[in-house]
């Protein structure tokens, strides 16, 4: 059972009562941006983030470009039908998961630091929903250096539909013609005679043959249309000098975290020109620098703690009650090596990428290369739950050290009822665990429209342990194929790094280079 410690922060724990759930049949949905066959993918179109927000009814995507993109949820509309069909209806409809394009701005251009001669990428490093209100949606969006805060939102477009006089009958300099209404509907009549002069803003004389009162009309005001608008509302800026490589809002609804490798600064929405330090992990002498911060993430519900994880493989968890300054933790999770197991390679691939907390609270899932780890809150001494996701890439570290994949940062997610995780991998596969007590899910898809073609047939047990310890069996040619027990070959150039779980279905949205999958189970 996956249970640990007396209690918890709140939640229940991951586990159902009937024993585990029965592995899901994952469908593909839908796709945006697909590739055609030789296609060749821009740089700036690649995705590099994901996120739903708390209703699921929206997602966003940033790219290297520096474009932000909303879709929005179309299916969950009440369905059409006669009242005799909808009685007659004994049995609960479950609707296709589908998504359509709302709109995109540009979030971030490209800079350069003068003082630093560093050039600042546009790249849409993290997007954070934040509480939507009065019609608008609002998002947090970041590259290396700045954060902004965006208000997107409907707006009518207003025009004039009854003009104060037939086009046909206004002569502008004896000329008879529409531009002079347009420019200017509002225009005055001297009096009743059609043959006093009246003047426009820019001085031509303009004679308004009416010839009734009746004629005289009210310019009438209707909306035509609607827009949707993206306006930027405030930019949190200077606050960092490494980049940044996360944000996250915290349950009051009023401040947000950011993270560089080394510092972890606090705003408030409201204000923009100034934030709050409350961790600081740089030395007097950066020669005794040991371990980066990775990633970070507030509780979802406890708006005074928050976790980090570092480049060591360690998750903290730290409560703001404590002290002003957090560099003292109040929990530490990190799993100590076997004797004898460490190599070159033990801290590269410990290095946590990526953390997400349950929707109650009461776990922490972390991601290095290798594995999955599930931690509880209440429980330090180990991970409830290890899932092997890169185990055959072991007897490769030299090679993927060398084109540098050995650094790639692939997220993680849990879903919506805490029963399963995801993580991404290499050939734009994805895997899908079940964390349920007794539960043996492992399932492999593909970001393609047909998810179940690379499915593998001999899913990993997940374990209490880590995993065996590195040995490189000799070395081998990078252009050497790796396979799996299915005969599966891995291609190294195609990497599924941004995923996201819908927070109360069974669905999931994933980039794979410049397209956007969704499936559902």
């Amino acid at each position: 059972m996956i249970n640990g410690g007396d209690g918890g922060l709140g939640g229940e724990d991951v586990q159902t009562s009937g024993g585990p759930p029965q592995p899901l049949e994952w469908k593909f949905s839908q796709v945006f941006g697909e590739r055609t066959a030789g296609e060749e993918v821009q740089e700036v179109d690649i995705i590099s983030a994901i996120e739903f927000d708390k209703t699921g009814d929206h997602l966003a995507t940033g790219d290297r470009g520096g474009r932000v993109v909303l879709f929005e949820r179309t299916d969950t509309k009440e369905p059409v039908g006669s009242r005799r069909e909808l009685e007659m209806m004994d049995y609960h409809v479950s609707r296709h998961p589908e998504f359509r394009y709302k709109t995109e701005f540009q979030s971030h251009e490209p800079e350069f630091d003068y003082l630093k001669s560093l050039e600042i990428e546009e790249k849409i490093n993290k997007i954070r929903w934040c509480q939507a209100a009065n019609g608008a949606l609002f998002v947090l969006s970041t590259n290396d250096k700045t954060i902004k805060f965006w208000k997107v939102q409907e707006k009518k477009i207003k025009k004039i539909s009854v003009m104060n006089a037939s086009p046909s009958k206004v002569v502008v300099n004896g000329d008879i013609g529409r531009s002079s209404v347009s420019s200017n509907p509002f225009q005055s009549l001297e009096n009743e005679s059609c043959h006093n002069k009246s003047y426009d803003r820019l001085g031509n004389n303009i004679s308004h043959p009416i010839e009734s009162r009746a004629e005289l009309r009210l310019p009438v005001v209707s909306s035509a249309e609607t827009s949707i608008v993206a306006r930027c509302r405030r930019v949190y800026a200077h606050a960092h000098d490494y980049h940044i490589n996360s944000i996250s809002n915290n349950s009051d609804g009023e401040t947000f975290i950011s993270a560089d490798d080394l510092r972890i600064n606090l705003w408030n929405l409201e204000i923009s020109s100034q934030s709050f330090n409350i961790v600081d992990m740089k030395p007097s002498n950066m020669e005794d620098l040991t371990e980066v911060i990775t990633s970070a993430e507030f509780h979802p519900t406890h708006c005074n703690m928050l976790a980090y994880s570092s480049s060591k493989g360690s998750i903290r968890l730290i409560d703001l009650r404590q002290s002003a300054l957090c560099d003292s933790h109040a929990k530490l999770f990190e799993e100590h090596e076997a004797p004898g197991s460490r190599s070159f390679f033990t801290e590269i691939i410990a290095s946590i990428s990526d953390i997400k907390f349950a929707k109650d609270g009461r776990y922490i899932l972390g991601r290095d290369y290798m594995t999955l780890k599930l931690w509880d809150v209440n429980m330090n001494s180990g991970p409830v739950a290890s899932f092997q996701v890169h185990e055959h890439l072991r007897p490769k570290l030299c090679d993927l050290y060398e084109n540098d994949s050995i650094f790639d940062k692939f997220e993680c997610c849990l879903s919506g009822d805490g029963l399963r995780v995801a993580t991404g991998s290499y050939s734009n596969l994805f895997r899908v665990f079940g964390c349920a007590a007794g539960s043996v899910e492992a399932t492999t898809l593909e970001a393609s429209k047909n998810p179940m073609r690379r499915q593998s047939q001999t899913p990993s047990r997940p374990s209490r342990s880590p995993g065996s310890s590195i040995t490189l069996s000799g070395r081998r040619g990078a252009e050497s194929p790796i396979g799996d027990a299915n005969g599966n070959t891995f291609d190294f150039s195609t990497k599924l790094l941004h995923l996201a779980w819908h927070p109360t279905e069974n669905s999931i949205a994933c980039a794979a280079a410049n397209s956007l999958y969704m499936y559902y189970a």
